[in-house]
């Protein structure tokens, strides 16, 4: 249990914000004080929080004094004007957004991955969240890394449109209504049909010809894993499902390391469930690991493409609303705790 309080999270009514919440209720820690922040149209509105009412305010300054940890789920521009100053106002900030995942000051962390690195962490500062697609992959792959060293990994995302937000959910869900009505479909949030489609997915494209979440996936990897000569190649594509993330990942060792062993290192992994029924043809689904905590890795086997014992396949799900987001948020509250309480 990290400190008794108390919290305050911004962009609370937004899907990550929303999920922080249930989460705070779920760990049962004391919520007397708790502070909820949003844009200026939310500003007003009342949360069920526990059966209480706690009205939603605008940021403004001081707003974080007297508060231990705040959590940012608001987006970059907001994280980097306001979480600084939760800082300097006593809290740590913990940051959902990218503002800080590449400042080599601030810790990017997945507490079941490298999450020692907090433990030199000794006064409020800014920790952050990695992106969700570099979350549910290491969660998965980091036990492999560890025993036989990760030299190259190939992913191909499958992500749901809850990474681009609440309003990304809703979009969808009226399509399907739309579509079953036979009344036009919005796009406004991707600009494009969602519902029966698929598509790169929708941050910006470099001259490179890579999107961010793909880059993401390869800079944020080499910092986690502090291992600035790993090889990463990806791919990122929107499909029409509502929340949790899919990856096909396909990796080369440096050593051999069989199936079965890897098997043995993914069923004693934390934040693991091995789902892999071939012959129910049963493997993870984003309907599957929809709500939970855990990241469902299955299609466990040989990559026939590189040498026996050098490469295996996997294809993992994960929430990224929980795991990729909120929940690994709290987990590196959970972590700071003794040095938050003191």
């Amino acid at each position: 249990m990290p400190a008794s309080g108390p919290f305050a999270v911004v962009g609370a009514t937004g899907a990550v914000g929303s999920e922080f919440l249930q989460i705070l209720q779920e760990s049962r820690v004391p919520l007397d004080g708790l502070r909820l922040f949003a844009s200026p149209r939310s500003a007003g509105k009342a949360v069920n929080i526990g059966g209480r009412d706690v009205v939603v305010e605008p940021l403004h300054e001081g707003c974080f004094r007297g508060t231990q940890v705040v959590f940012f789920s608001a987006g970059k521009g907001i994280s980097r004007e306001w979480a600084p100053r939760a800082v300097r106002d006593g809290a740590w900030a913990i940051d959902n957004s990218s503002a800080f995942r590449m400042d080599a000051a601030v810790p990017l962390v997945i507490p079941e991955v490298n999450g020692a690195v907090l433990d030199a962490c000794r006064a409020p500062c800014i920790v952050a969240v990695p992106n969700c697609s570099t979350i549910v992959a290491l969660v998965a792959v980091t036990p492999l890394h560890r025993a036989a060293r990760v030299r190259r990994m190939v992913v191909s995302t499958y992500q749901a449109v809850s990474g681009a937000g609440a309003a990304a959910m809703r979009e969808l869900e009226q399509q399907a209504h739309a579509y079953a009505a036979g009344q036009p479909l919005d796009t406004s949030v991707f600009g494009r049909q969602c519902l029966f489609n698929c598509f790169s997915h929708n941050s910006a494209v470099g001259a490179d010809g890579y999107n961010e979440e793909e880059a993401k996936l390869l800079h944020e990897s080499r910092r986690i894993w502090n291992d600035p000569q790993l090889r990463v190649t990806a791919t990122c594509v929107r499909v029409p499902v509502l929340r949790a993330h899919c990856e096909s990942i396909a990796l080369e060792f440096e050593q051999p390391l069989s199936e079965s062993y890897a098997r043995t290192l993914l069923a004693d992994a934390p934040g693991v469930e091995i789902v892999d029924d071939r012959s129910g043809n049963r493997f993870p689904e984003p309907l599957a690991a929809a709500g939970r905590d855990p990241v469902l890795v299955g299609r466990i086997r040989a990559d026939w493409s590189l040498d026996a014992g050098y490469g295996l396949q996997l294809f993992v799900a994960g929430d990224q609303i929980r795991i990729g987001a909120a929940l690994t948020g709290w987990r590196i509250a959970e972590r700071l705790a003794p040095v938050i309480c003191g």
